[in-house]
């Protein structure tokens, strides 16, 4: 056993004694309920990298360094929930992680199964602070005996609604855009019912009145002798016409949202893709449900973003690089950037 595996163990056997765990319980209690007195960030984002050099450089087999990094999420979900943080995004796989060696991301999957359950069972910690889960991710890659317990956790967990932790699982942003791209086509490409403008149907309604009168002298003779009648009820008139058009256009029931053509065509009435804008494509990716992204957070010392995130970034997301790996993160190393970001929106 290696002399650094050593001094864990005794550093986390010490930390296991009762009055020092007291001691230090109270203290993290004291400073999380100082942070929940000012601003908190309403949606926090972490890249939780670092575990494998972690057990590298205590000589641990690489899954130990992963189960050492849950050990972090759930100290890190803990302080976050209790300081007041709505919403927690972790980046628990990326699709790029498939290339990684066979048994790594077995390891990994089959973390996946059991971790997130007993996170969400009664009593544990998303259980105690309301939390739901929600997946972001592209599914269809995982495993069928994965995608049964994660669905398992994510039913345990759907009737929470004080907090959510978005597990991105197996994830990459490109992916999420290209997913959100696409259910905006979907729904772009939905026929629907015409709607109906007043002043579109009155300027249509008095076309149409003037090719009758064309096609009709005896009926533009009626109309010129009730000129003076109409001027004085104009305003009933237009109102009358205009709903008299949209009720011919509107009252007749259709199985399909078609409109006439004109030449006996039936063309679908589509909406109109130029109206597309960057809001239908926020509502189809896998956060919709989240507000902004305040603070996004990547440990191990790594300046790069590793395709996260690259949507909900925006020009008030705090982005912070933090030089400690993931399961060395805890209250000590997040108090700090909490505490910045606080006195920057004071």
């Amino acid at each position: 056993m290696s002399a650094a595996h050593t001094t864990t163990h005794l550093r986390r056997w010490v930390r296991s004694l009762p009055p020092i765990e007291w001691v230090i319980y109270q203290v993290r209690s004291i400073l999380i309920s100082t942070l929940a007195l000012g601003p908190v960030p309403a949606h926090i984002a972490f890249v939780m990298d670092g575990n494998r050099r972690y057990a590298r450089q205590r000589a641990l087999e690489t899954v130990e360094g992963h189960n050492l990094g849950f050990e972090a999420l759930a100290r890190v979900l803990e302080i976050c929930y209790k300081s007041g943080v709505k919403v927690v995004t972790i980046y628990a796989f990326s699709i790029e992680n498939f290339k990684r060696g066979r048994a790594e991301v077995d390891g990994l999957m089959d973390m996946a199964k059991t971790k997130l359950v007993q996170m969400a069972e009664h009593g544990a910690l998303l259980d105690r602070y309301g939390a739901r889960i929600n997946i972001c991710g592209d599914l269809s890659l995982v495993r069928s005996d994965v995608l049964e317990q994660i669905e398992r956790a994510v039913n345990m967990t759907k009737h929470n609604n004080k907090k959510t932790l978005n597990v991105c699982f197996p994830y990459t942003s490109r992916e999420e855009i290209s997913h959100s791209i696409r259910e905006t086509v979907k729904q772009w490409t939905i026929p629907v019912p015409k709607t109906v403008d007043k002043r579109d149907a009155l300027r249509e309604a008095l076309i149409e009145r003037r090719i009758r009168e064309q096609h009709n002298p005896l009926l533009a003779e009626t109309v010129e002798e009730s000129s003076d009648s109409d001027a004085s009820c104009g305003a009933e008139n237009e109102d009358s016409i205009v709903q008299s058009s949209a009720t011919s256009r509107t009252s007749a029931p259709s199985p399909t949202p078609l409109e006439d053509g004109g030449n006996g065509e039936r063309k679908l009435c589509l909406p109109d893709p130029e109206k597309i804008s960057s809001s239908d494509l926020d509502r189809n990716v896998y956060t919709a449900d989240a507000p902004p992204l305040d603070l996004l957070i990547r440990t191990s010392g790594v300046y790069r973003l590793s395709d996260f995130m690259l949507w909900q970034c925006h020009e008030h997301t705090d982005i912070r690089f933090l030089d400690v790996l993931w399961p060395q993160f805890g209250l000590m190393a997040l108090l700090p950037v909490l505490l910045e970001w606080q006195w920057k929106r004071r």
